[in-house]
């Protein structure tokens, strides 16, 4: 970058309080010391660099990570300001590197908008890093310190000259802090630098990880315009290029990209200042309430709707909507449970009224598309209105009336919900084992006959009237869609028990499918599990042990001994174990190991599940062939 800059100097770094409380109480700070606290590390790195681009002064930012699970990240911006800052008489470069909450993101001095996760700073990262390496070019020069456990080890040198500028950063995770693993797994970089390029269109950014030689680069001039067709890519979209706005109002610049496919489902992502809002907030009902007025609006003038009084209702206009909000608020208010609720109040009618107006323009000019956007949404208010019927079906009127249980559940004695347990068994003959080796005092079981429905190819009205997913929402007792509510759960462990074959894989997949899309809380609840039934039976004499894969048996079978007359039983299907064996390996708390189920990603969930449950073949023959190599026992 060019060094005739606007200055940006060490008056602009303000001092807010000291650094000691880090490293006493680092979860304060970076959320866990867990893998997710340590990859935190590198957002917060890379956010500086980010905030250097926004202000437009950074257009390429570098993350590496080396063998030894240290990171570097380098920019073309600035360059952090590195003479004597007035209050600290100290370096600026010091100060931002050593005091929590200095920088130039507080006061308005240094930048317009900030994209920091919450402006923790990165003073954290020093103060959780065994070492950190901070060498800086601006000015003509190349400056350098370096810390140890946030402690600087000499002052600020100059150690050589240059025309650029920029700033890198190294640094090393203390691994007296992060107990669990200071080992950054390649992936979890990748799909949040995606996002970053997808959301901050013109700057690259590229990530290399020396341990295996793997290197991504990622620049985007459509920004989220192409993030939209990237998500829909596995997808048969209404229209081939998505609806995009741009504007800015009172300082706050709005973002919107949509596309709608041909899936039943509403996919609605949300970021301020970069930020994942999961919980959505004000730029998204801004977005939502413009959308379901302009389509109603134009529905109306075209004589599509008639009937005054049958509006279209925000589900039927968002059914097949993949869409992304993006907003850059100088002082972002984040509010809900987890900090990932937009508050600001103003932002929601600068985003309703700049989208609604492009929607409009957009729905006039392009007549074809918007008649097939509306097509979709008549379809989807005709089948609301039949699933609305199936509901009440399903609707359990009270917690204790039993009666309404579908027959096939075996249903625990407790009515605590926090200690009861739903086995949703593969088959008749598993469930029978199952029902007489529980505990019938939390544990319920209900089997299911073959496979359940797709629910990525059937509207809700086809889901509700299918029996073996009217049985599993009657007994969980949440209700679906609207009337879901997870105070209403009457069991808060969910345990899937298929087979470990593919068809046992495949009902996994289908039942995940349908939590997924309709009770997507019980996943973040933590309620879902998956049962892991051991693969072998191992038997010496009287002794038997169970193993869970071939690395497993091959290990019992040397612990028994190399002459050791010993049987090897491989388990094809739950229904081939007797209740106690059962009860012994998959099912008793003492002794059973479970996974459970995570959103994660909750995109990368997203498009998983219509690779491998849509209509389209051909990227799901793409995964197969990609990751067929990957599999080690195919049992067909």
């Amino acid at each position: 970058m060019s060094m005739n800059q606007p200055a940006y100097d060490a008056d602009e770094i303000q001092v807010l309080e000291g650094l000691e409380a880090v490293r006493k109480r680092p979860g304060m700070y970076i959320g866990s010391t867990s893998a997710r606290g340590l990859h935190h590390l590198v957002w917060e790195v890379v956010d500086n660099s980010i905030d250097e681009a926004l202000a437009g002064y950074c257009d390429q930012i570098d993350v590496t990570i080396h063998e030894d699970n240290s990171i570097t990240v380098v920019d073309n911006g600035r360059g952090i300001p590195v003479s004597e800052q007035a209050k600290m008489k100290k370096s600026a470069l010091e100060v931002v590197m050593t005091v929590l909450h200095a920088g130039g993101k507080f006061g308005g001095g240094g930048y317009k908008v900030s994209g920091g996760l919450h402006g923790v700073g990165i003073s954290v990262v020093n103060a959780l890093s065994s070492k950190v390496v901070v060498t800086v070019k601006r000015d003509g020069h190349v400056y350098r310190q370096e810390y140890q456990r946030g402690v600087p080890q000499y002052d600020v040198k100059v150690i050589g000259d240059t025309e650029e500028t920029g700033t890198t950063t190294t640094f090393y995770p203390d691994s007296e802090i992060f107990t669990e693993t200071t080992e950054y797994d390649y992936n979890t970089l990748l799909t949040r630098i995606r996002e970053l390029a997808f959301l901050n269109k013109g700057i690259g950014l590229r990530i290399t990880d020396e341990r295996t030689g793997v290197s991504n680069s990622f620049h985007y001039e459509g920004g989220i315009k192409e993030y939209v067709q990237y998500l829909n890519s596995k997808r048969e979209v209404l229209h081939e290029q998505p609806i995009y706005v741009e504007g800015q109002r009172e300082s706050i610049q709005v973002e919107v990209a949509l596309q709608y496919n041909d899936s039943y489902a509403e996919n609605i992502y949300s970021f301020a200042n970069n930020i994942n809002t999961h919980e959505g907030g004000t730029h998204e009902s801004g977005f939502k309430s413009a959308l379901t007025r302009v389509v109603n609006d134009y529905a109306r003038k075209t004589g599509i709707i008639k009937d005054n009084n049958s509006n279209l209702t925000g589900d039927d206009v968002r059914e097949g909507l993949t869409a992304i909000i993006s907003v850059k608020i100088p002082e972002p208010q984040f509010e809900g449970q987890t900090k990932t609720k937009l508050g600001n109040s103003e932002v929601r009618g600068i985003v309703e009224s700049l989208f609604a107006e492009k929607l409009q323009e957009f729905l006039i000019e392009n007549p074809s598309t918007s008649r097939r956007v509306l097509d979709k949404a008549l379809q989807a208010s005709r089948a609301r209105e039949a699933a609305r019927k199936a509901r009440e079906m399903t609707r359990r009127k009270s917690v204790l009336e039993v009666s309404s249980l579908p027959g096939k559940l075996a249903d625990c004695s407790s009515k605590d919900a926090s200690i009861s347990e739903l086995y949703i068994v593969e088959g008749d003959s598993a469930g029978g084992s199952a029902k007489q080796g529980r505990d019938r005092h939390f544990q319920a079981i209900l089997p299911l006959r073959g496979k359940i429905l797709n629910v990525e190819k059937a509207r809700l009205d086809r889901i509700l009237s299918n029996a073996e997913i009217r049985a599993m929402i009657t007994a969980l007792g949440t209700g679906i869609g609207d009337d879901f509510d997870i105070e209403k759960a009457r069991y808060h462990k969910v345990i899937i028990m298929t087979d470990a074959d593919v068809d046992g894989a495949h009902i996994r997949t289908l039942l995940l499918t349908f939590f997924y899309r309709y009770m997507r809380k019980i996943i973040e609840a933590g309620y879902v599990y998956i049962a892991q039934p051991p693969l072998f039976k191992v038997e010496r004499n009287k002794t038997v042990r169970y193993a869970g894969s071939e690395a497993e048996r091959d290990a019992i079978i040397r612990e028994f001994g190399e002459n050791a007359k010993v049987n090897v039983q491989r388990y094809k299907g739950l229904g081939e174990m007797n209740a106690t064996q059962l009860w012994e390996t998959t099912m008793d708390p003492e002794s059973r190991s479970m996974l459970k189920v995570s959103i994660g990603d909750a995109m990368l969930a997203d498009t998983m599940f219509d690779t491998l449950m849509g209509d389209n073949v051909e990227p799901r023959r793409e995964f197969i062939q990609e990751n067929a190599r990957y599999v080690k026992n195919l049992d067909v």
